[in-house]
């Protein structure tokens, strides 16, 4: 995921917890993990939503849509990771399936132009 808007709202999360190094040792991780996702030079993973989720109690609606209430208020909030993370496997699953598909296509291709693969 690196969905610019979610990247904002980490970066808030980063102001109110007073920097990277003191997010990071509310959460738990390394400074230098936080510090790749804001320069994007790490994807934001569902690992860190999860722990900012979780464990500082904001909003995964907020957090990853924009939508509602900052902080959880409700213990159904949770819920919405669970389904983020099974939607998330549905897609790996797709890319795979698509890749396969590919792979197959190219056999498929070169069974009918048998020519093309002699001239490479």
């Amino acid at each position: 995921m690196t969905d610019e808007a979610v990247l904002k709202r980490i970066k808030v999360i980063v102001k109110d917890h007073g920097g990277q190094l003191a997010l990071a040792n509310a959460i738990g991780v390394d400074q230098g993990f936080i510090s790749k996702v804001i320069n994007k030079k790490q994807d934001i993973s569902y690992y860190l939503i999860r722990k900012l989720c979780f464990q500082l109690k904001y909003s995964p609606e907020w957090l990853i849509l924009g939508t509602g209430e900052k902080h959880l208020h409700k213990p159904d909030s949770a819920k919405l990771i669970t389904e983020i993370q099974m939607l998330r496997t549905e897609v790996d699953i797709l890319h795979a399936r698509m890749r396969a598909y590919e792979l197959e296509m190219q056999e498929i291709k070169q069974h009918l132009n048998p020519e093309k693969q002699n001239a490479g």
